[in-house]
């Protein structure tokens, strides 16, 4: 008869010895190789905040200089919320998924209007505002305010699934419960930050992606995927992020040392923020092809760019820019379907928030 009470393959039992032994090496390793990071100074539930939504798809590196210029322009959660959103959109410039920077901009002002300028202190609470997931709760709620919620993120499912055998899919959803209760177990309850912080410094340093230092890992000798040589496939995702090819052509309208853009609308990856005239493909156009498209009196084609590949999570977008001249606003803007353009000078040009292909190209052949 199967024994109910015994541990499914994909879950190994854990001892509490085993247990206890991984938070006091973890926090042991901590004590030694974490990283000096500037949010980790404070205890202000904004700063923290604020690095944990710039840090979400971006990397410390890149992220620290965004955290730097966000504290020094908005130094307390009211500046933030009184800033015009286009500034905070031209401040976030470069990080991409903006929908980041739309949320914490709401957020902000959600905490500066309605809760007097104080985040909430619980995680149920914090869920509850504008583009704050579990995640990111637990984190300001741990490191903030000394509560035991513990994170989980990439780097937790990694060093969990590979320290204690864990085989489920992250990339089902259901999945995240199980971690987020196995890491509620384990969490120091009266110091779940520095857990919090640990555990992901650990997964970020030690227990990486690829090539993990198991050498020289505290953990290796009760670590399941080190002693079974499944590092490489712990943890287990199986669903693949489906890519597609986007060709865009740019027409880069100069008049006189104006250039006209317009604003992306609603519901748009970039909304909010300012490009050029597209002609979009879901197939790379030769330069007839291109051209044709603004066989218009008074332009004069100056430049036809090389290609440039820009790569977003779930796409690939392959981009060219055809300078052209406006020799008379007025015709073209009679002629051409360019209702939503507008010309502004380069130095407004330089002001507005722009997607950072946009911004790179203009940094190259404009300013």
């Amino acid at each position: 008869m199967e024994n109910p009470s015994a541990p499914t393959p994909n879950k190994p039992s854990t001892s509490a010895l085993e247990s206890e032994i991984f938070v006091n090496q973890l926090i042991s390793w901590y004590d030694h190789q974490k990283r000096d990071l500037p949010w980790r100074q404070t205890d202000d539930p904004y700063k923290i905040w604020l690095s944990e939504i710039i840090l979400q798809q971006t990397r410390v590196k890149q992220g620290m200089p965004y955290y730097l210029k966000f504290i020094e322009q908005y130094p307390t959660v009211n500046d933030l919320a009184t800033a015009p959103e286009s500034e905070v959109l031209r401040l976030w410039q470069g990080l991409g998924y903006y929908s980041r920077a739309r949320n914490l901009h709401a957020c902000a002002k959600t905490v500066s209007n309605d809760l007097g300028g104080e985040f909430p202190s619980s995680f149920e609470e914090l869920l509850k505002l504008k583009g704050i997931g579990r995640y990111t709760a637990a984190a300001i709620a741990s490191i903030a305010f000394n509560k035991p919620n513990a994170v989980v993120d990439g780097n937790v499912y990694r060093v969990l699934s590979r320290v204690f055998g864990i085989e489920d899919d992250i990339s089902n959803s259901k999945t995240l419960k199980i971690f987020e209760t196995k890491a509620n177990t384990l969490i120091d309850k009266k110091a779940p930050g520095e857990f919090n912080q640990a555990i992901m410094d650990f997964g970020a340093i030690q227990c990486t992606p690829k090539s993990p230092a198991c050498a020289i890992c505290p953990m290796s000798s009760f670590c399941y995927a080190f002693n079974t040589g499944k590092q490489e496939v712990l943890p287990v995702k199986t669903k693949k992020v489906k890519v597609r090819n986007r060709f865009f052509y740019y027409y880069v309208y100069e008049f006189g040392d104006k250039l006209l853009m317009k604003e992306r609308g609603p519901k748009d990856v970039w909304q909010g923020l300012y490009d050029f005239s597209l002609l979009e493909s879901p197939e790379s156009l030769s330069e007839e092809s291109v051209l044709k498209e603004i066989s218009i009196e008074g332009l004069v084609v100056i430049d036809f760019s090389e290609e440039v590949k820009h790569v977003l999570t779930h796409q690939r977008i392959f981009a060219r820019f055809i300078r052209v001249k406006v020799k008379d606003l007025g015709n073209f803007e009679a002629l051409s379907n360019s209702k939503k353009l507008k010309a502004f000078e380069l130095g407004k040009v330089q002001e507005l928030p722009k997607p950072i292909l946009i911004q790179n190209y203009l940094q190259k052949e404009i300013f």
